[in-house]
């Protein structure tokens, strides 16, 4: 049965104090419960990418969400994916960039031959809060001489304003 994107979005839980008090946490693995929801899911980023009008050559998925749905965004768009991990967990020569998370500095790294100089890109996650991590990201992509297009979320924190942070324009499917 197909599923409609209002469908997916109600596939969302939401878990009160978790992981810890204070916070309301927003599950989107029952989403990969259907096979249907996941495509639909997918199908309405490609389409919301090519309402750009312009040329994408890479998408890059933050660790460790974005590897759900960039791959599959990518495979539907004819492009290549990108991942941006945790520190130490790329091989060969890789750059890097400090950002702050909540509780301190953390490290992301994208590998130097992810992407050419020139290349059109366009960053997914599952979730855009204070954002630092796409920041990072989007950083990344500079250091290699690439341009971000777009930054796509499945669900934003309207609230925490970390889109503010990010110099690409800024897609979610549910804004919270």
């Amino acid at each position: 049965m197909p599923y409609t994107i209002e469908q997916v979005k109600a596939l969302v839980r939401e878990f009160p104090d978790f992981p810890s008090k204070g916070i309301l946490f927003r599950d989107i693995f029952p989403i990969f419960r259907h096979p249907e929801a996941v495509e639909c899911l997918v199908d309405h980023f490609v389409e919301r990418i090519k309402e750009l009008g312009q040329r994408v050559d890479v998408v890059v998925g933050l660790d460790a969400r974005g590897f759900l749905f960039g791959p599959l965004i990518a495979i539907k768009l004819g492009v290549a994916f990108a991942p941006v991990r945790k520190r130490g967990k790329l091989p060969g020569e890789v750059v890097s960039v400090t950002y702050m998370k909540e509780y301190g500095p953390d490290v992301f790294e994208m590998q130097a031959d992810a992407l050419a100089a020139g290349q059109n890109v366009v960053i997914i996650d599952d979730l855009l809060a204070t954002g630092g991590s796409c920041k990072a990201a989007e950083d990344l992509v500079a250091q290699l001489k690439g341009k971000v297009l777009l930054s796509a979320f499945v669900i934003s924190l309207v609230g925490l304003e970390g889109d503010k942070k990010l110099k690409a324009p800024v897609y979610a499917l549910i804004e919270c």
